[in-house]
């Protein structure tokens, strides 16, 4: 008489890993807590390129652990590693990106003061028309001289320190409160 033995297959250890690990990137993103800028001050503080910095967590409130892309972990003493970071970050230049947002967020700061939108940045030149109900204002920008204002497309700039005060120097007035 013949017998047919039947037998379960087993998964292949590598297929299960895929997918185990599959399922996991399918569950939720997480959003990455470090910033470009904070890669490039670790890979600073520690001498390893910025892209090879996974990310940092802090354990029992005193020593700065760095994971690796590479899989390796090096720890620092919280004290000493914060100390590195204010040093790192006030030589550290503004990549155009971090100028933009900076900008950008002065440049938003001060619209709401006089009551005005701007219309698309150029972020190139970092310039755009600034307005107040549907009508132009003028155009404004940000150059090495600092900020700059005029009333017309062509014509003299008008420089000021700050965002706000170019905005002034239009002739708008600011927004009062009801």
């Amino acid at each position: 008489m013949n017998y047919a033995t039947y037998t379960q297959q087993a998964i292949p250890s590598s297929s299960r890993n895929e997918q185990a690990t599959a399922q996991a990137e399918a569950v939720a993103p997480t959003q990455d807590p470090l910033t470009a800028r904070d890669r490039r001050i670790i890979g600073e503080i520690i001498e390893v390129e910025p892209e090879s910095v996974r990310t940092i967590w802090i354990e029992g409130g005193i020593t700065v652990w760095v994971q690796l892309v590479g899989g390796g972990r090096l720890p620092f003493d919280r004290n000493w590693f914060a100390t590195r970071v204010a040093e790192v970050k006030a030589t550290l230049p503004e990549t155009p990106r971090e100028r933009n947002q900076r900008l950008e967020s002065e440049l938003k700061e001060a619209c709401t003061v006089f009551g005005l939108y701007h219309g698309e940045i150029d972020y190139l030149v970092f310039s755009t028309k600034v307005y107040r109900q549907g009508k132009l204002v003028g155009f404004v920008g940000w150059d090495e001289e600092g900020w700059y204002a005029r009333p017309r497309q062509y014509g003299v700039n008008r420089v000021a320190p700050s965002a706000e005060q170019v905005i002034a120097s239009l002739g708008v007035r600011a927004t009062v409160a009801a």
